[in-house]
This record gives C-alpha cells, structure tokens and sequence, in this order.
C-alpha cells in the first residue's frame, strides 16, 4: 500500500521492498514498528485468507534492541489475536519444548477456549533421531480444539540458494508421504493443507459472523444517513441551485414555524392566553369609578353645558364622560397587540433553532431571522393601528338604542318643573356615573371580542401567510455572489460530509455484496 500504482511479479523484487520499506520505517536497527506493511498477492494458486505476519515472541533485548522490545512485542502481538474475530497461527517449533511454547501460552490468554486457535508445528525435519512429533500432531501430548498440522519450510541453506517456493512446497508433500512416522498423517500435513483449512475455517466464521455484520453494517449506514442529514444537503454551484436551497430551507423553517402557530409544535396556545387571560384581566384593572367620580362627572357636566345648562339630558356631557373612559382601553389594547408581537419573535427564535439546514449557513441564518423581525415590525404596526381604530370608533359613535332604552327622569320619579340647576344634585349624577359605567362595560365587552380577532387577523394570520414574503422578493434579485454568500459554510463541514457520503457509499455496496452471499448461501 505504501506504494500503491506498482505491481511485481518478481517476488525477489518483493522481498527486497519489504526489507528496504522495514529499513525505511526502523533505520536499519533491530527494533519493531507497530505500522503494518500491506502486500496484496493475486493469483490462481492462493486461497482467500488475510494473513498478519507478526513478530516472534522474545524474551531479551539483543544489542540494538531498546529492553522494551520485549513487552513492546507482547504487546503488538496483543492488538492483533485479542480481537474475536481474529484465527490465531501458535508456531511452535517441534525440536523445542512444547510446553515452553510463548505462543501457546499467549494464545490460551486470549483464546482460553481454543476456538480461533490453530497450533502450527515447524522444523519437524531438524527433530534429533529417534524422536518425532506424532503425539503432538495427533492431540495426544497437547490437545486444542482444532488439530495440529506439521509444515517443513525451507531452511536457510535453501534460501540462501533461492530455492522457490514450488521447489519447496514438494520437497514439503514428499517428506510427509515418504517418512515413516509422518505417512499416515500426509493427507492433512504441509503449508498447502493449511492454507486450505485456514481458508475453509474463515469461509465458515464469516458465514457464522454474517447476520451480526449485515446488522452493524445496517446499523452504521442509518448512522451514517442521519449524520448527513443533519450537517445538510451539499450546496449546487449555479446561481440558480443556490436561490432553490435558499428558498427551501426557507421553506422548511416557515413550516416548523406554522406548526408553531397552529399547535403542532408548542408555543402558540401563548397567543391565545393573552386573549384569554391577560387583556381582560388589563381591561378590568382600568379605574373607571376615578373617571365617574361625583367630583369627576360634576365637573365634566357643568363644562359641556357652556353657559346654557342642559335642559332635558347632558348629552355632550355623557360624550365626554364616556370618552374619557374608553380612551383608557387603549392601553391595554396596545399592550395586547405588543404582547403578541413579541410572542411571535420568540417562536421565529425558536423555529430557527429548531431548523436544522438554518444552522449550516450562519449568514442565512441571520438574514432569515431579521427579515422575519422586520415583517412582524411591520405586522406590528398595522394591527395598533386597527385595533387603536377599534377603540376610536366607539367613542365617535355611541350605541344610540342603549340610551333609547334608558327610563326617563319622570319615571324615575324626577320632577321637570324643577329648577334646572336642582339637576346638578348627588343623586342626579350618581345616576349618570352608573349609566355610563353601563356602557362602558358594555363596549369594553364588545372589544374585548373584536381586538382579539384584530390581532389576529393583522399579525399572526399575516405571520403564516406572508412571513418571508418581503425577503423572496428581495432574494429573486440577488446576484451570484451574494447568494453564495448566504451559503457559507464551514469548510470542515464540507469536509466532513463528502467523506461521510464516501463511507456511506462503501457501506452500501458492502451490504449489497454480504446480502448477495447471504442469500446464494
């Protein structure tokens, strides 16, 4: 892999780079490198296996060594054979004691039941005569789960003289087929047989391992997917790609915002308390009796009479009594439209926060965000005014038929032939106090229906019609450059999705061809 557009076909040449690349990575010591060296072998003489050829278990340090090597060995060795799905290869040389075997005892470490563990006995050509390793081969001496298999490999005389591999793999079949102790066991001794079992042994693992990787794999790609999801789709290069993302992540957050408003998502039953709640608790805290005092109605009555008192009912008295309470609503109806002006920004905030594309573009983002401000401003503006007009009306023009309705002096025993002066009394003005209380009351009753529907009619029926409207118009005239603008991005999380889509795209054909196995299986 270090060099990855070569390809050899001289495996002398291929020797020659592994000791020169070892020499690369080490400096020309004895020391070890934890960074593997990947060789890929294509033919059809070879089986289907991945092998890892480690380094031999040590028990010192030899000059040039750091006294490290001997843990930093263990320890590489480690990484490799703990993993489960890893075929662990014990070597042990025959002519040695088996007992003493390192890589028997690493491997009951990690492998106690012996499932992945296959002994592999060597040099069983160099045994001193009159001994063999039958016992051992046949289970005997040291049992594992899965049988011992004998390989004669090529001595050093062998490769100092380049005798090749096919020299040496018959060399190997004839020496178990012609020696005596060894001939009942040919058929399942030599390099050939184990690469065989070895590749069957892994055929059958993976087939065992197959619904638990489809489930990984499956599980990875939905990672993968929703990963993508969230940091968003890749932006278009052409103006007019760009102005369609825009417009659909506007889109989407205009969505999540009516979901808002219309009760799909929480926030907008706070509109309706405000109508419910807070403008006619607002309207009942306003002190009328203070406008209708005794003080208060003598004062505003003689004044509307000028220089010539009333002479059947203070009319323009009554206007301006009453006016004079219904301006107070004002206040309140103002603070009803402010309230809603501000519940709708909060629910932009949190529409904005909530739209996931929002946050892949900063600037957008923002101009969303003030856009939405503005329009609300504007709605804003237009509903004071109504609703102000609301309040104005009712004190330009009173509900005559209330006062048609209204008994006359005579019938509440007044006396007309009274002087007009005596109609300035406690009594008289009480009951004009009450009269108009009566029908303030009752307009503040009819608008506290109507200012409701004011508002909402000019801000938030405005608000899931035409929200963004102002900013469209505006954005259909913008430049390439200023589109792309909107769109910027964080280039690590560019990065970041083309690699996730490079992985995705590797999982799925992964599944594809495991799926394909699975099912010709």
């Amino acid at each position: 892999m270090h060099q990855p557009r070569k390809r050899y076909t001289d495996f002398a040449a291929v020797r020659k780079e592994i000791a020169d690349e070892t020499d690369r990575e080490t400096g020309r010591s004895k020391q070890i490198s934890p960074v593997p060296i990947h060789l890929s072998i294509y033919s059809p003489n070879v089986v289907n296996l991945t092998l890892v050829d480690l380094p031999g278990l040590t028990k010192v340090a030899v000059e040039g060594q750091p006294d490290s090597i001997v843990q930093d060995i263990e320890n590489m060795v480690r990484s490799y054979i703990e993993k489960p799905n890893c075929i662990i290869l014990a070597v042990s040389p025959a002519n040695q004691d088996l007992a003493t075997s390192d890589a028997i005892k690493i491997s009951r470490e990690v492998d106690p039941k012996g499932e992945r563990t296959f002994g592999v006995l060597t040099k069983i050509d160099l045994m001193d005569k009159g001994t063999d390793a039958v016992d051992i081969l046949e289970g005997r001496s040291y049992r594992l789960q899965h049988p011992w298999v004998g390989v004669v490999n090529r001595s050093q005389q062998d490769i100092n003289k380049n005798v090749d591999m096919i020299a040496a793999r018959r060399r190997e079949r004839e020496y178990f087929s012609s020696t005596p102790e060894y001939k009942h066991l040919a058929p399942r001794m030599g390099s050939e047989y184990l690469a065989k079992m070895l590749s069957k042994h892994l055929e059958q693992v993976i087939k065992s391992r197959i619904p638990g990787i489809q489930s990984l794999i499956t599980k990875t790609i939905a990672e993968l997917e929703t990963e993508l999801n969230r940091l968003g789709k890749p932006i278009a290069n052409d103006a007019g790609g760009k102005l369609y993302t825009i417009m659909e992540i506007c889109r989407m957050f205009d969505s999540i915002y009516k979901e808002h408003l219309d009760g799909v998502r929480p926030g907008g039953e706070k509109v309706y308390h405000v109508f419910d709640n807070q403008f006619p608790v607002a309207i009942k805290r306003l002190q009328f009796d203070k406008q209708l005092s005794m003080e208060n109605v003598r004062k505003l009555i003689t004044e509307a009479d000028g220089y010539q008192p009333h002479l059947i009912a203070p009319e323009q008295g009554y206007r301006r009594l009453i006016e004079s309470c219904l301006v107070s609503i004002r206040g309140p109806a103002e603070a009803a439209v402010d309230t809603v002006h501000s519940i709708l920004k909060d629910l932009v905030r949190k529409a904005m926060s909530e739209t996931h594309e929002l946050k892949q573009f900063p600037t957008l983002r923002v101009e969303v965000g003030n856009a939405a401000f503005e329009s609300l401003d504007r709605m804003r503006d237009e509903s004071k005014k109504n609703t102000l007009k609301l309040v104005d009306m009712e004190c330009s023009y009173l509900t005559v038929d209330f006062f048609r309705k209204l008994p006359q002096d005579v019938e509440k025993g007044g006396n007309p032939s009274h002087s007009i002066f005596d109609r300035y009394n406690d009594t008289y003005l009480r009951r004009i106090g009450q009269t108009v209380l009566s029908y303030v009351n009752m307009v503040c009753a009819t608008l506290r229906n109507s200012i409701p529907k004011s508002i909402v009619y000019c801000q938030v029926r405005e608000a899931k019609r035409s929200l963004l409207d102002h900013f469209f118009t505006e954005l259909g005239a913008r430049e390439m450059k200023q589109l792309s603008k909107l769109l910027d991005e964080d280039p690590a999380v560019m990065g970041r999705r083309t690699n996730l889509a490079k992985r995705l795209e590797l999982y799925r054909s992964a599944q594809s061809e495991i799926d394909a196995v699975a099912w010709s299986k």
